[in-house]
């Protein structure tokens, strides 16, 4: 299968540490590859409202801003978030897109959770602390997620960087940055499940 990635860009500016870091990593994908780069702050999702309770509620399809971000996870093999580390967890923006999941699950007709099993979700940040342990929660959401959804989950390639262009004084970063993209990724699986 020919891999196609998503590019989900989290940051609320554009070419932030985060956004940089994984341009670096991009680069060394071979030249054959498709790679789409979307930014959640150019097509911004309005609020999520959950319906999964509301049993008679049939959620319409999905619509402009919606429908985009929905096409291109169906289309991605691997979809990459690179969200920059915002209270320990994914920015404000990418959390939202990841609500909008829960609402794609229950569409019907669509199968996204079925599509999604087996592809590859990967992580991006950048974080401005020198402990990187400090990430955990954000790279647990990612891992969390992929798990849930049967995908395989490649990792968060994590960076440090304060002002923008810091990241690329992070040389083990971008050593890292150099093979991220060519491991094999597992199965996400959740700790119980081990």
């Amino acid at each position: 299968m020919t891999r196609r990635f998503l590019f989900l860009l989290g940051s609320s500016r554009t070419g932030g540490n985060t956004e940089t870091l994984a341009r670096k990593a991009a680069e060394q994908l071979p030249p054959d590859t498709e790679q789409r780069w979307l930014s959640l702050a150019e097509h911004p999702l309005p609020d999520f409202v959950d319906l999964r309770r509301d049993s008679d509620h049939v959620r319409p399809p999905a619509a402009g801003t919606e429908a985009l971000l929905l096409d291109a996870t169906l289309d991605a093999t691997d979809i990459v978030i690179a969200s920059p580390l915002y209270w320990y967890s994914v920015s404000g923006l990418t959390k939202r897109y990841l609500d909008y999941w829960s609402g794609w699950l229950r569409t019907p007709g669509l199968d996204f959770k079925a599509t999604l099993a087996g592809r590859t979700l990967w992580g991006v940040t950048a974080l401005a602390h020198e402990e990187q342990a400090v990430a955990d929660p954000l790279v647990g959401t990612l891992h969390h997620s992929a798990a849930y959804m049967k995908m395989r989950f490649g990792g968060v390639l994590l960076g440090n960087g304060s002002k923008r262009g810091d990241v690329l004084d992070d040389t083990g970063a971008l050593a890292r940055a150099k093979t991220f993209f060519a491991q094999e990724a597992p199965l996400a699986r959740f700790p119980y499940e081990r």
